[in-house]
């Protein structure tokens, strides 16, 4: 391995065990922006195999010394078609090969890319084009020119590149070209280096806003090479590890993760969910970058196999789960990493011990036996998966660390590049969203008067450091609302912090739910469809950490009852002792009252511009208690506080995703 000499001023962010993790892995302290990255690693590891994508026909596979002249061949492409330093190109596709050399070509070129998936709503991707400034676009494939072509005729866009080899049809009014075609143009062009400072923007990654309106938040070189320089004190790849990929690859979390491993000579496979249970196996993957949706993707397929055991053998898993559940349990109690008994008496942590070490013979009949055979369906090679882009549930995180796989959950957002904290492996505190990374500083202030507040108080979670944005792209006023005069970014969660620096979320303190497809939705504009049915009165969204969106709905009593009366029926809601003729009692959990609510809700949502199937409610609870400001639901500007709905309704949202 290359010996590094880490920057002075960004090593003394590391704690002790930080600078022995990260002391081996090769250096990139000098390094001003992320296009640089490229020539290190093809000169230390020429003949590594960079990425392949073994799903594509032909299958495709590139070394780094391969990559790298094949991105700076896609730049010189762009110089050649008058592309200049600080230009903006949308970049819209998916994961691909491809999508690597253009991203980074694009960089390489000097110019700024605004990414997002050609899967996106047309009216979304027409935005992102207009409201960038793109003057070239980047586009996954045919398809995809198709469905924006009509809406360029206004914008200033001077040519089109297809990631595709699909031959372009002929247009007079627009140039446009197929991958094969801009790179044989770059070979015939003399790729002029570009200088660059580390403080220019890169990249444009757009997300939702509460209006629904797309923002774009501005990473520079800065942001980007922090990540790629400070995973390092947390994960320790070596040359030629296998990463498996199958989040979207311009999704900010799965972005930096690649470019850290990248930097670090691994090989990236692309997969998808199709072929993810085979690849597992085939490839043999040392690291998998996750959401915990995929996690319980691979949880339920394992309890499928165990279900579909004799009973005996089915008695003999559970039997051997529960005893290595107590053992993890009192193992991590013993080791003070016990999110539930962080503060216990050493007599108590000495008991925990014991237990541990009278439990240890058993659950390793259980590794014997069962849970080896359960790294298999990984691969059996894994030293760690990343998870991020939403909060992991107790029992998967309990689950792979029984099994023996070890799984680190991180945390951030989009405008902090993403990654903010991660757990490591020798603090990896179940149930935290880990320490900080190095460089990043932490705050928690009380929601109403942003003050200060003391060790294990919940309040908002600030954040600082060399990974924060430069701001929301052409919108000074969002930004001025997320970041403060002293860089202290509102990441609009609620939590507290340990002694230890563990970072411990509790809530949304913003309106934006994030689900555990990594999919943010922001629930304004579904819930104003929503209001749009008489049935309705108020509605509040929730999901955070969920697979799907569910809804507190306050229903319109009044019209409700009339409803009821129109199908002859008598509506009867005990509390309020609301009872009107009919020949049939329904009440709010009636099948009939359920089922019109759910109808409602479905058409106005589907109706809705930019509807997308993650915006689909699947579950709702009718309450009858109306959000209000006597009651400390509202504020004096009539919104919801919705973090008051989530305390004060936390049984019922929990029973509603049982």
């Amino acid at each position: 391995m290359v010996k590094t000499s880490v920057d002075p001023s960004f090593f003394s962010t590391y704690t002790e065990q930080e600078r022995r993790v990260a002391k081996d892995l090769i250096d990139y302290s000098d390094v001003q922006t992320l296009p640089e990255i490229w020539a290190v690693v093809a000169k230390r590891h020429p003949n590594i195999v960079a990425v392949r994508d073994p799903h594509a026909k032909p299958e495709v596979a590139f070394t780094y010394t391969q990559l790298y002249e094949r991105i700076q061949c896609f730049a010189s492409g762009l110089q050649a078609l008058g592309v200049n330093p600080g230009n903006m190109i949308s970049l819209l596709s998916d994961n691909s090969p491809s999508w690597l050399i253009a991203d980074q070509g694009i960089m390489m070129a000097g110019a700024v890319n605004a990414v997002r998936s050609s899967l996106a709503e047309r009216e979304e991707l027409l935005f992102i084009i207009a409201n960038s400034g793109s003057t070239a676009l980047v586009l996954e494939d045919l398809k995809t020119l198709k469905k924006l072509r009509q809406g360029l005729n206004e914008l200033p866009i001077e040519f089109v590149v297809l990631l595709s080899e699909e031959q372009p049809e002929s247009d007079d009014s627009l140039k446009v070209l197929n991958f094969s075609q801009l790179m044989e143009i770059g070979k015939q062009h003399n790729f002029q280096s570009v200088q660059r400072k580390r403080e220019d923007l890169a990249t444009l990654i757009y997300t939702s806003g509460t209006t629904g309106k797309p923002k774009g938040v501005m990473l520079n070189h800065a942001n980007l090479m922090h990540q790629v320089t400070s995973l390092g004190s947390i994960v320790t790849p070596n040359p030629g590890d296998m990463v498996l990929s199958i989040l979207p690859t311009w999704h900010s979390y799965e972005r930096s993760c690649e470019y850290f491993l990248f930097g670090q000579a691994c090989t990236q496979i692309y997969t998808n969910l199709r072929s993810i249970k085979a690849d597992l196996k085939k490839f043999q993957p040392n690291y998998i970058i996750a959401v915990p949706r995929l996690l319980e993707s691979i949880y339920e397929g394992v309890q499928k196999q165990f279900r579909e055991q004799p009973a005996s053998k089915q008695r003999l898993v559970n039997n051997l789960l529960g005893i290595s559940e107590k053992y993890i349990k009192a193992k991590r109690i013993a080791e003070g990493l016990d999110l539930d008994n962080f503060h216990i008496s050493a007599l108590q942590r000495l008991a925990a011990s014991i237990q541990a070490t009278v439990l240890s013979p058993l659950h390793a009949v259980g590794e014997k036996l069962v849970y080896s055979k359960v790294r298999e369906a990984t691969g059996g090679k894994v030293k760690q998966m990343v998870s991020g882009g939403g909060a992991l549930p107790r029992h998967i995180d309990l689950f792979f660390e029984i099994v023996g796989v070890d799984i680190l959950v991180g945390y951030g957002l989009t405008e902090t590049s993403p990654v903010t904290h991660v757990r490591r492996k020798w603090r990896n505190v179940r149930g935290a969203a880990g320490q900080p990374v190095p460089g990043t500083e932490v705050k928690i202030v009380d929601l109403e008067t942003r003050k200060p507040l003391g060790m294990g108080e919940k309040g908002l979670v600030l954040l600082r450091g060399p990974q924060i944005m430069q701001g929301y792209y052409q919108n000074p006023i969002a930004t001025a609302k997320a970041i403060d005069s002293q860089g202290w970014f509102d990441s609009g969660d609620l939590g507290w912090e340990s002694e230890n620096k563990d970072l411990i979320l509790t809530g949304r303190a913003k309106d934006t739910i994030v689900l555990t497809n990594g999919e943010n939705i922001e629930p304004q504009p579904i819930e104003d469809a929503c209001l749009r049915s008489l049935y309705i009165d108020q509605i509040m969204l929730v999901g955070q950490d969920q697979r799907s969106i569910g809804a507190l709905i306050v229903p319109n009593v009044e019209t409700l009852a009339k409803w009821a009366e129109s199908q002859n029926l008598q509506l009867c809601i005990q509390s309020d002792n609301v009872t009107l003729a009919g020949s049939q009692k329904v009440n709010l959990e009636s099948k009939i009252v359920q089922d019109l609510f759910r109808q409602e809700m479905n058409r106005e949502v589907q109706n809705r511009p930019g509807y997308r199937s993650d915006d689909r409610i699947n579950q709702f609870r009718l309450i009858l208690e109306p959000f209000s400001i006597e009651n400390g639901m509202m504020t004096q500007k009539l919104s919801i506080k919705r973090h008051v709905v989530m305390e004060r309704y936390c049984d019922t949202i929990n029973n509603m995703f049982a």
